[in-house]
């Protein structure tokens, strides 16, 4: 797998990205995991939150210019989430502050900062932290000797207090009433490793050791916040003359420089990876359509601000802001308990291994390949090709473990043998302007359909209709075999110029789907657009209500979405629509899925069956078919158009015994009626004697009744076979290829019971005879 792609795959899933408070955020506060630790009650963890992003955080909870607040997606439900008064009541409910860590320098840097208002703070906080010997000259009194002036109700001097003693706390030295002039700011650049420069808006003017910008303020580089001098960095209200003063931009200013400062002293570049710093607007992608309107909570007393309840109330407000789009529509991403950007990562590395277990083998494998994630991601992010591009490497590399497709590309060859595959112009014809292409597993599920189907073509379109038989090479495509799809669809290509490159009709839309792949240059149409236009003489099935199931291979097809439901108006049914068409889930057998995952895919399918209580409606065999396996009333569109009048929705699954049985009694009845050839009986086989017990086991464990017969013709003719004395019955087994079958069974009369049967990938070794 290419690195590089891998990348861009990662870099398209928005899930990590920032919500939207947090992106405008100067600081980046995550107000989301704060206000979900004090929706709990978790105070202690809320203040950890506000500490370790925002400085002096009892100042900014009281005087902050929230633009959290403005860019709050609770707003369009309601109103904002009032972030800045839960700050204030984190504080007040979480107890004593947690001491800060303050880390050690091999070189401790010593650092000036000129001015204490809140940017030079900040910036002498975040250098302290880093090991850096920092001291704060003030010229006034008190650092910031403006906020004390705001009055008790705006911002109490207790505040301002606490917030100070935790900036001394970390090694600070605060030199007040000790102004700077252009001589001592030179003395600070000779005495100090670097200097922050943040004296206000009112005392900028002056100092000949600055460049001026247009406006001749003094020129401070807007990313680095560097100046025309090499250690002097300058941030604050000086930056921005008469503009309206924002505590929370003086932060930022002192934060960013801070990290300037520290990049300087270890040699490190001043720009790289600051594409995020300060406010931007995030790329996550948030749905707020399900959430009802819920007003803010607003405090009993508004001076003393919020109570615990009230705090916490209002901290439930928050959604929290997620995208997960795909999560929440797929049950597989779901049940790995993650997200895309993480899944891609967990694929290309299991990809990398070349050594050890790869530990990701199912998440690679287990995805349906449907489409759905991509359908509903804001950014188009197709997890079925990051597992479709591993499968592929997987196969390339010998590491595919060869039980998850064994079966689906035996059934494949199969259906591409010679007991189904067929190709032939209608009787009486020497070319077709059309041949009708029914899938495998429309004609496994329902052969008489087929012929129906294929009676009403030839009689409805002129030129002549041809018919073949196959399959369309997807489980080959699914599986990542590429040698494989390739080797069927040039069988199906080679059939298909030798019917003379005729327009096809596929029954089947994953079927359309292959052959336009496999098939560069051929026109292929469905079977639903070419009846909408014939017609279907026949019964009408006047007030049926039947839910529509569109299958996720007709994504996106909204020729066929509309023909269908032409149809079906015609035919007498009131749709019911289960939502958005392009947003159909897979039945869970896409991909294979259910081959490697059964209870996933059974999952799946069960979610949406509970979509609707109605009978269901498909034009996919294997839809209807996984439906009516999981106890759905399910119709196929062919049901309604070509009955025989019976109540089809209670047809059961064949299973996958009898969809090979049926593809071949199809073959043989279609060359005996149609084209009137003689076709030899198969020879007889034995009677199986099944119970349903033994029947269900046997479907799930991918067991054929053929293999169970070949087991037992194997046994009876070679006396290969042990009795149990206990029971009486016959222990046999055989291995026709790459599978070892078991089954143990007894003889009654010319059939056989099948009392229980297994298999394995382990090759038995016999001793030979004494």
């Amino acid at each position: 797998m290419d690195g590089q792609r891998i990348r861009e795959w990662e870099s398209r899933c928005v899930e990590e990205q920032p919500p939207a408070c947090t992106a405008a955020c100067p600081l980046h506060l995550d107000a989301r995991a704060m206000l979900g630790c004090a929706r709990d009650g978790d105070w202690r963890g809320a203040l950890a939150v506000l500490v370790r992003a925002v400085p002096l955080p009892g100042i900014v909870g009281r005087i902050c210019d929230a633009p959290c607040e403005g860019a709050c997606r609770r707003a369009e439900a309601g109103g904002a989430v009032r972030i800045r008064g839960l700050e204030r009541a984190v504080l007040e409910f979480a107890g004593p502050r947690p001491l800060p860590v303050v880390g050690k320098s091999l070189r401790k840097r010593r650092v000036a900062v000129v001015g204490a208002g809140l940017g030079g703070l900040a910036a002498a906080a975040d250098l302290a932290l880093k090991g850096c010997a920092v001291t704060v000259f003030e010229a006034r009194e008190r650092p910031v000797d403006r906020l004390y002036a705001l009055g008790e109700a705006i911002l109490p001097a207790r505040v301002v207090d606490a917030d100070l003693a935790a900036l001394r706390s970390l090694g600070i030295e605060m030199r007040c009433n000790a102004p700077v002039d252009a001589a001592g700011l030179a003395a600070l650049v000779d005495d100090f490793d670097g200097v922050y420069f943040g004296i206000g808006a009112a005392a900028a003017s002056g100092w000949p050791e600055f460049a001026r910008d247009a406006e001749g303020r003094i020129a401070v580089d807007p990313l680095t916040f560097a100046t025309s001098h090499s250690k002097i960095f300058a941030g604050g209200s000086l930056l921005r003359g008469d503009a309206p003063y924002s505590p929370i931009a003086s932060l930022h200013d002192g934060r960013a420089a801070a990290l300037s400062l520290d990049r300087m002293f270890q040699g490190a570049s001043l720009t790289a990876n600051r594409e995020r710093q300060g406010g931007f607007v995030s790329r996550l992608y948030t749905d707020v359509s399900g959430y009802a309107p819920a007003a803010a909570v607003a405090p009993a007393d508004p001076d003393r601000g919020y109570a615990a309840d009230e705090a916490r109330a209002e901290a439930g407000r928050c959604f929290p802001c997620r995208c997960l789009e795909c999560v929440k529509s797929c049950e597989y991403l779901a049940t790995h308990k993650s997200y895309p950007k993480r899944y891609v990562r967990e694929i290309y590395n299991n990809d990398c291994i070349v050594l050890g277990n790869h530990k990701a083998n199912r998440l690679a494998n287990a995805c349906s390949l449907c489409g759905l994630c991509e359908a509903v991601c804001p950014e188009n992010l197709n997890m079925g090709e990051i597992c479709l591009e591993a499968r592929r490497s997987m196969v390339n590399k010998g590491k595919m473990p060869p039980s998850y497709h064994d079966f689906a590309l035996r059934d494949l060859a199969f259906s591409s043998g010679e007991a189904f595959f067929l190709a032939r112009h209608q009787p009486g014809a020497t070319a077709s302007a059309s041949v009708f292409f029914p899938g495998c597993q429309l004609s496994a599920s329902s052969p008489d359909r087929v012929a129906a189907a294929y009676a009403h073509l030839r009689r409805a379109l002129p030129g002549g209709v041809g018919l073949m038989l196959g399959c369309c090479g997807a489980p080959a495509h699914w599986a990542g075999q590429e040698a494989r799809f390739r080797e069927t669809g040039d069988a199906l290509a080679a059939a298909w110029e030798g019917l003379g490159r005729p327009r096809l009709i596929a029954a089947c839309p994953t079927c359309r789907k292959m052959l336009e792949a496999g098939l560069p240059g051929a026109r292929v149409d469905t079977l639903w657009t070419v009846l909408a236009v014939t017609g279907v003489p026949g019964r009408r099935a006047a007030g049926l209500r039947l839910a529509i199931h569109d299958p996720c291979a007709a994504r996106g097809d909204r020729a066929t979405q509309r023909a269908v439901r032409h149809l079906l108006a015609e035919a007498g049914v009131a749709a019911i629509e289960l939502g958005d068409p392009d947003h159909t889930p897979c039945c869970g057998f896409g991909g294979l899925a259910s081959f490697v995952d059964p209870d996933l895919a059974d999952r799946t399918v069960d979610r949406r069956i509970a979509a609707s209580d109605a009978d269901y409606v498909t034009y996919c065999a294997m839809c209807r078919d996984n439906f009516a396996r999981r106890g759905k009333r399910a119709l196929h569109v062919l049901d309604l158009l070509f009955g025989d009048g019976g109540d089809a929705a209670a047809r059961p699954d064949p299973g996958f015994s009898r969809r090979q049985e049926s593809r071949a009694r199809l073959k043989a009845g279609l060359l005996r009626t149609v084209w009137e050839e003689p076709v030899s009986e198969p020879e007889p086989e034995p009677e199986l004697i099944l119970s349903p017990e033994v029947a269900a086991a046997l479907e799930r464990r991918l067991i054929l009744h053929d293999d169970v017969r070949a087991v037992i013709r194997h046994a009876e003719a070679s006396g290969e076979k042990i009795v149990d004395a206990r029971t009486g019955h016959c222990i046999a087994s055989h291995r026709p290829v790459s599978v070892t079958y078991w089954v143990e069974y007894t003889r009654q009369g010319d059939a056989f019971a099948v009392h229980r049967a297994y298999s394995h990938r382990m090759q038995v070794a016999k001793e030979p005879p004494q």
